[in-house]
């Protein structure tokens, strides 16, 4: 429609600039031939007065003279009428008429001087007139001369008349023309457009519309329909193709896992059942901006794992609308198909108030949960009433997903992470024939621990509801077993790793997740994309380091901030070369610790900005907002080495986020020997992040790799993501999950 707008613009631009051009014309003509009629009327008329004056004025009766301008006064279409002597002296004037204006008396004295008529236009007690004077003779030499004034204020009122009837005239025509156009562009143009668009987009999604809408009857889109049902039918040859290699690769344990893999697998595997995936964090998020409505993918390593499986595989993803847009997009039964781009699956938001998602949310489980998992020395803090809310809401997501199942035969339910630990008991008892599984993507701590949390068994019981248990490491798997054994009454089987209880058996298993390998990761747009994205920053220096985090106090950044002065007090040299780059998007800023965690962050920063800082250069830059996707690749490819430096973490993705962008098997990753990707990442250079000075090395040695090591090492650690990506990760959990139910 822009485009549209913009043709029709530009042709009343062309027509204004015509009509306007026109006008000027015509009002240069008409203004000439009204001056040229005043002028000669005024030329007869002074003549005709000038035999009646004349006589009179060589008897030198000044009296009669001015009985004879009055006689003449509003006479004969005069405004105004005067007699000067040579002199220039005023003998009669009408009463209208100002002779003593400078401008007046020159007229007359240019008159008596040329001895001949003179005349001008001149503004006269805010009026325009013309004003003609004639000499007087007596015996042959000039002894004065008669003025006449006509009102020439007609001339301006028929001049600004034309302007009014032309533009009008062009207001109608640009209306009307423009509505023309709109409709010829809407007709001939823009629908049949809009319907090659749908088309093309139903054919690359696997629609099934045969005729583009409007082209047909489109005499000037024609010649395209042919063309497009060329690519309809290339694009639809290309997906079965697709589909098959895919479906041949099932049997190909070796052979890289994809989209359309994935896709063909679940489609093996499920036959006609449908997954319900269930988290607190929705995958999209749609806010305001002024009058317009726009959408952001949220900074959630949980989001970005499990979105390219829905994707993939479809369904129906639950999960709490928190955009303050979100209940104006979505339809009465508060679904909307996701992403917005390019539908590929359905989007079911659940509303919370905000005493729930303060309790249950920034309450329960990020001041009680997230600590408690997380041992990185941060006290939990576990209060009555975030409790209750936490129940209230798990049992509001669990109502959600048995009304969504209630037509579903022997659905699948995945469930993700520690918010909603109390839902797969609640699902499960109402729909025991539905296959439940949760996967936990924080770590879980050992069991003295665990035993702190007042409701440890309720929530122990909780999950023990769902038929698969996944957790990232054999670790986390562990430390869940040991913790049921002590808190609750059960059977274990250490051989089969399976928890029965009240005869319902709970399987625990270790899926290490991982990233859309090698999908949606660009190459390199170019040679100067380091010194362009320095550029924008207002970054000079030789080498860059990066960090990508969430503002959490879990992520080691203030003892990687800490790393980094330690590495600049002991390598002086490398002060002015290096710039490291720390993106940290704002989280869970309604909840204290974190606002002070941000605060404490932003300090630190300055205090070693000023330690080494000099003019044009300094060690630390902190952007303290969200990035997309495609603008945090940009500083992974630039990046010279990266600091993922968790005091603990889950798998942390991050890591192989950083490791899957570069393409030219460039780059170091110093990873932090307390994330669940240090167990698969073994080319990267493990530290303790504790230890500021193995940090400060481990960078050294970063910066002074050769360029063979580091391509063998990054080639080893993309070899071990490939093998073993996101479609692969869900692929063996959904067949674990079938296999159950």
């Amino acid at each position: 429609m822009k485009q549209i707008f913009a043709a029709v613009f530009v042709v009343i631009v062309i027509i204004s600039f015509i009509v306007v051009a026109f006008t000027l014309t015509q009002v240069q003509q008409e203004e000439q031939r009204l001056k040229e009629g005043l002028e000669q009327r005024s030329i007869l008329l002074a003549e005709s007065l000038k035999e009646t004056v004349q006589p009179n004025f060589i008897n030198k009766s000044d009296q009669q003279l001015q009985n004879l301008v009055d006689k003449f006064e509003d006479k004969q279409r005069l405004a105004g009428m005067a007699i000067y002597d040579n002199k220039g002296n005023t003998i009669a004037t009408s009463s209208s008429l100002i002779t003593q204006v400078l401008k007046t008396k020159k007229i007359a004295e240019e008159a008596m001087d040329a001895d001949g008529a003179n005349g001008d236009f001149v503004e006269l007690t805010n009026e325009k007139m013309y004003l003609l004077a004639t000499p007087l003779h007596d015996q042959g030499s000039v002894v004065g001369a008669l003025m006449i004034a006509q009102d020439a204020s007609y001339i301006d009122t028929r001049l600004n008349e034309i302007w009014r009837t032309n533009l009008l005239r062009l207001f109608i025509q640009a209306s009307l023309l423009s509505f023309a156009v709109l409709l010829l562009m809407r007709w001939i143009i823009y629908e049949p457009i809009r319907g090659l668009v749908k088309t093309l987009k139903l054919a690359r999604m696997g629609g099934v519309e045969q005729n583009p809408k409007g082209l047909t009857s489109s005499f000037f889109f024609r010649p395209l329909v042919k063309e497009i049902s060329s690519i309809k039918n290339s694009l639809s040859e290309a997906r079965i193709s697709a589909s098959e290699e895919a479906r041949l690769r099932l049997e190909k344990l070796d052979s890289p896992w994809t989209a359309e893999r994935l896709k063909a697998f679940v489609k093996d595997i499920l036959k006609d059942r449908t997954i319900f995936m269930v988290s607190n964090r929705e995958p999209y998020i749609h806010t305001k901006n002024g009058g317009k409505i726009s959408y952001f993918f949220p900074a959630s390593g949980m989001a970005t794992a499990i979105e390219p499986v829905m994707e993939a595989c479809g369904g129906v993803w639950i999960a709490h609308g928190s955009g303050d847009a979100d209940r104006l997009v979505v339809d009465s039964n508060n679904k909307i198909k996701v992403p917005p781009e390019e539908p590929k699956y359905t989007l079911r938001r659940i509303w919370l108030t905000e005493e729930e998602e303060t309790g249950y949310y920034y309450g329960f489980s990020n001041e009680g949960l997230w600590p408690l998992c997380h041992i990185a020395h941060n006290r939990p803090t576990f209060r009555k009433e975030d409790w209750e809310e936490y129940k209230k809401v798990n049992q509001k997501f669990a109502d959600a997903i048995l009304a969504e199942i209630k037509n579903q035969d022997r659905p699948i339910v995945l469930i993700q992470d520690f918010h909603l630990a109390l839902v797969p008991k609640m699902v499960k008892l109402q729909r025991p024939g539905a296959v439940v599984g949760v996967f936990w993507h924080i770590p879980w701590p050992n069991p003295e621990s665990f035993s702190i949390c007042p409701w440890k068994k309720d929530i122990l019981d909780g999950m023990l509801g769902a038929d698969l248990l996944g957790f990232h490491t054999q670790l986390h798997c562990n430390n869940f077993i040991e913790t049921v054994g002590r808190e609750l009454e059960s059977l274990i089987n250490f051989e089969q790793f399976t928890v029965t209880r009240n005869n319902h058996i709970s399987f625990v298993k270790p899926f290490p997740i991982s990233i859309a390998f090698p999908n949606g990761f660009e190459k390199s747009n170019g040679q100067n994309e380091k010194e362009s994205l320095m550029k924008s920053l207002g970054i000079k220096t030789k080498h860059i380091g990066l960090g990508v985090d969430r503002l959490d106090y879990t992520k080691g950044i203030l003892e990687r901030l800490k790393a980094i002065e330690i590495f600049l007090n002991k390598y002086p040299s490398y002060q002015g070369n290096v710039t490291f780059i720390q993106i940290a998007a704002p989280s869970r800023t309604k909840v204290k610790k974190y606002r002070d965690f941000a605060v404490e962050v932003e300090k630190e920063e300055e205090r070693i900005n000023n330690l080494f800082k000099t003019k044009g250069w300094k060690p630390i830059v902190l952007l303290e907002k969200h990035h997309n996707h495609t603008q945090i690749q940009k500083f992974y490819r630039s990046a010279d080495f990266c600091l993922v430096t968790s005091l603990h973490d889950g798998m942390n993705l991050v890591a192989k986020e950083y490791v899957a962008s570069r393409y030219d098997e460039k780059g170091v990753l110093i990873l932090s020997q307390y994330t669940g990707a240090s167990r698969e990442l073994k080319d990267a250079l493990i530290v303790n992040p504790y230890n500021g000075e193995q940090t400060a090395d481990a960078i050294k040695e970063a910066l002074e790799m050769k360029p063979y090591e580091q391509t063998k090492r990054m080639r080893n650690m993309r070899e071990t993501i490939k093998n073993y990506n996101i479609y692969r990760w869900s692929a063996e959990l959904l067949k674990t999950m079938v296999n159950l139910g």
